[in-house]
């Protein structure tokens, strides 16, 4: 037994073992739960799987795509360990990823003549930044009223969304364009592609670094140590001489900042625009993986990996048996449901 902060929100002494085997195990049964599923829509569960897995990662194309789609998953997923580490329940990742790209997209068709050694790293700080305000908002309602996170960066998601579509549909929409979405990037803008047709991009890169980084911010930094302790008592923290409100609003800058970074990304490495329905559904799902991945960020980069090989082996699951692509977010929400159990159950026995 090792006395160390596990759980997500409080200090308890459990059994290394079982805080890594929860999650597996739930994963393991999700996806029998998955093969009845897949049984009662008519199809083979082997050949199902088998599709998936050959989809995911059969092919160079396939690991490639693979990759894409766990990109935004593996930063966001650690921006709201951050957060969830805090006791703050950041439920605003697709707003703060919108509001990230939304200032990554002014810098960019604004600076169109820098070169590209300079305009992408603006582009990624200006949406860290864009990304992080909008994550501030929320921290400092509840730290100053009172105001529960969750309703707020609930809101505040759908703010940013219609604030966006009406952006890209009217003032800020490609003259003479038939779809609402703003001009191009100029290819300065663009992060280049690390193997020829695929979808395989230098942001994966990024995306990698930000596990160590945020590993020694949590795990070896003051910054982490004060987030901890906030997030595993509150009473104890104040007594300790830590101001609660300001590592909580920390933690919501870094997760949200995160969460910018990543609508970034996908801006200049996937869409290359900004677009009415530019990915939004990544913030929730990287929800689970944070979770799942006991907001650890190696334990975040396998699962964000196993998410991206879910969503985009499930569209070859899909091709090759007819079952419905939506049952991917089906599984996505059991193993929420049954981490969420484990984590009861692990609790209650402590």
């Amino acid at each position: 037994m090792t006395k160390k902060f596990i759980g997500f929100f409080s200090v308890k002494e459990r059994p290394i073992l079982a805080a890594i085997l929860s999650p597996v195990l739930a994963v393991l049964v999700a996806f029998g739960i998955g093969a009845i599923l897949i049984t009662i829509a008519g199809a083979n569960p082997l050949v199902a799987y088998q599709a998936l897995f050959v989809g995911a990662f059969g092919s160079l194309h396939g690991f490639g795509e693979t990759l894409a789609k766990t990109t935004p998953l593996l930063i966001i997923g650690l921006g709201l360990a951050v957060a969830f580490k805090s006791r703050m329940f950041n439920i605003g990742a697709p707003g703060q990823l919108y509001m990230g790209a939304l200032a990554a997209t002014v810098v960019g068709l604004t600076f169109t003549g820098l070169p590209a050694v300079l305009l992408i790293p603006l582009m990624m700080a200006t949406g860290f930044l864009g990304g992080a305000a909008f994550g501030a908002i929320p921290a400092l309602l509840k730290v100053k009223f009172e105001v529960h996170e969750i309703i707020c960066t609930v809101l505040l998601n759908y703010i940013a969304l219609f604030f966006v579509n009406y952006l890209v549909e009217g003032p800020m929409k490609e003259p003479g364009a038939y779809v609402a979405a703003t001009s191009m990037l100029p290819s300065s803008a663009w992060l280049p592609r690390l193997i020829p047709g695929t979808r395989f991009h230098a942001g994966f890169l990024i995306a990698l670094l930000c596990i160590p980084l945020v590993y020694l911010i949590l795990e070896k930094s003051t910054l982490g140590y004060r987030i901890k302790a906030v997030g595993a008592s509150l009473k104890s923290a104040r007594y300790g001489g830590i101001s609660v409100s300001k590592y909580m609003i920390l933690a919501m800058v870094i997760s949200g900042g995160l969460a910018g970074l990543a609508g970034t990304i996908e801006l200049s490495a996937v869409f290359y625009r900004l677009e009415e329905g530019f990915t939004f559904e990544v913030g929730f799902t990287a929800i689970i993986i944070a979770w799942l991945g006991r907001c650890h960020p190696i334990g975040v980069g396998l699962t964000a990996l196993l998410f991206g090989a879910l969503i985009n082996g499930g569209q070859a699951m899909h091709r090759v048996t007819g079952v419905p692509v939506g049952l991917i977010y089906a599984f996505q929400g059991i193993v929420l449901i049954l981490v969420l159990a484990s984590e009861y159950l692990v609790r209650r026995k402590g």
